[in-house]
């Protein structure tokens, strides 16, 4: 005998092709859906500043959790936490902004005065094939001077220049306010995620271990990047007799980093300062320099040592990361990574799951155990 059904949310069950509880289930999956895509399209304009906290949660838990064992008060840690981050990063920050600020003063006032001088423009016409360009400098500072011509391009873009930077210092905040709550918080967050995730504790475990075990290989495939171009630069730079190798590597290490800036910032105005003294051999080897071993290096050698870390193929890392910079921009470097890890370790788990009926625990429980003693 056919039980019959039970009334849902009051209301009693219709025959059809369409019953009503299953319209009211599609109904309440069609809202969800709705209210998770308007909630992503609100923190869209945030997603790089959430993805490099939670990048700088991961990659300073070690920390926090040393801090907790002598600090057992959450909001004190996380605080302490957050303000050693800042602190780190901000030292560094401060020092490449004011030795860059000096080097680019200096190309810029070598620069202009040859121009108004003349001499760019009389050492580039001694070569015939440099001519054309010696004429269009020629043209350049004729008429109004050079600096008023500066000063009416920098009001044009006055504006755009204040709007952009006003939205670095709040992406900024933002980077800050968030990593305080992912360093406080991170327990809470994982057992809400778990309590969402069709997905056994164990399995949820090796989740998290691959995403952990991706940010700390991008971290570390980083650092190891910017110190191998800062000291390519650093060594060219003494080999070429140019002032301060030493000091202009580190600021090449430290801007190396940072995915949106680059060790170019360094060596292009010294490239441009050589070029206006008239040394077009050094001013051309260090560009080659620079733009083959020093930049060209970083597509080489940052995919392998990710890959290496993670166990996995050159190839698909660097799609991975490339596909990430052009879908989310800076903050593709973690997430493409990122969200190929989370796909393989998906694969990994529904592969277990239907492999001849046996149980996903052990298998999963064992991968997770091997990526914690990676780490």
């Amino acid at each position: 005998m056919e039980r019959p059904r039970r009334a849902i949310g009051g209301h009693p069950p219709t025959a059809g092709w369409l019953p009503r509880e299953r319209a009211l289930a599609l109904a309440l999956l069609a809202a969800t859906g709705l209210a998770l895509w308007v909630c992503y399209l609100l923190a869209q304009p945030f997603l790089p500043a959430l993805t490099w906290a939670l990048a700088l949660a991961i990659v300073s838990y070690p920390l926090h959790k040393a801090i907790c064992r002598r600090l057992p008060r959450p909001n004190a840690a996380a605080i302490l936490t957050v303000a050693i981050v800042v602190a780190a990063l901000l030292a560094p920050a401060v020092f490449v902004s004011q030795q860059l600020g000096r080097q680019v003063t200096g190309v810029v006032e070598v620069v202009t005065d040859g121009l108004e001088s003349g001499r760019l423009r009389d050492a580039l016409a001694r070569d015939p094939r440099l001519a054309p360009l010696a004429r269009w400098l020629g043209q350049l500072v004729e008429g109004p001077q050079l600096a008023a011509r500066a000063r009416e391009g920098l009001e044009s873009r006055a504006g755009s220049l204040v709007t952009g930077t006003a939205w670095t210092v709040v992406q900024l905040l933002v980077t800050v306010f968030a990593l305080f709550y992912f360093v406080r918080d991170r327990r809470p967050a994982v057992e809400a995620v778990r309590a969402l995730a069709p997905l056994s504790e164990v399995e949820m475990r090796l989740l998290t271990t691959r995403v952990a075990d991706t940010v700390r290989a991008i971290v570390f495939g980083s650092l190891v990047v910017a110190a191998v171009q800062g000291t390519l630069g650093g060594l060219m730079f003494w080999l070429l007799g140019l002032p301060a190798p030493l000091l202009w590597g580190a600021v090449m290490t430290l801007l190396a980093i940072v995915p949106t800036l680059g060790a170019f910032l360094v060596w292009v105005p010294a490239a441009i300062f050589l070029a206006v003294q008239g040394a077009w051999g050094k001013a051309l080897i260090l560009g080659a320099w620079g733009a083959i071993a020093i930049s060209f290096i970083d597509n080489l050698l940052y995919p392998a040592l990710v890959g290496g870390r993670l166990r996995l193929h050159t190839l698909p890392v660097f799609l991975a990361i490339v596909g990430g910079l052009v879908v989310f921009g800076a903050a593709g470097v973690i997430l493409g990574p990122v969200i190929f890890a989370v796909t393989l370790a998906l694969v990994d788990i529904w592969r277990w799951r239907t492999s001849g009926g046996r149980s996903a625990e052990r298998p999963v429980e064992d991968a997770a155990d091997a990526g914690r003693a990676s780490a």
